[in-house]
């Protein structure tokens, strides 16, 4: 069973991309901060790194900019969940070592397309990162639909 570490700060946001992790057969772990993030990915390297930007004690880039620096995690799939949703932001963020990118709130198609992109088998067609313009959906809505799947 594959293992998906969410590093988020607000207990809500966790709470949804919990949800729609385990109702999908993932393993979740959590983090609070980046600083925790970074212990727990030495400690019990994930699958996969959720990561939000806005945190305490080390926000998501310091977090990315730790790991690729690291050889046992340089390769370790990071995708950035995040509320910056400007223009060049995607840019900026994939520039800074991120493998994904996902604007919140998260829209659960969206975000079921990242996970399959970066853990599919390594002989599996590569496809380009899911694009910026996905359709929000709120966390009520998001909840609802990921509870009727």
């Amino acid at each position: 069973m594959k293992t998906v570490l969410i590093a988020e700060d607000n207990p809500i946001n966790r709470e949804l991309l919990r949800e729609l992790l385990e109702i999908r057969g993932y393993t979740v772990t959590e983090a609070c901060n980046g600083q925790e993030a970074l212990v727990m990915v030495e400690q019990a390297p994930p699958d996969l790194l959720l990561l939000d930007i806005g945190m305490p004690l080390l926000d998501g880039f310091a977090v990315v900019r730790n790991l690729r620096e690291n050889p046992r995690f340089a390769s370790l799939p990071v995708v950035a969940v995040t509320a910056y949703a400007m223009q060049g932001d995607r840019e900026r963020i994939m520039d800074a070592g991120f493998d994904g990118y996902l604007s919140k709130p998260v829209n659960s198609s969206t975000l079921v397309q990242e996970l399959d992109r970066l853990m599919a088998p390594p002989n599996a067609q590569s496809v380009p990162p899911t694009q910026s313009c996905e359709n929000e959906v709120g966390t009520r809505a998001a909840r609802a639909t990921s509870k009727g799947t």
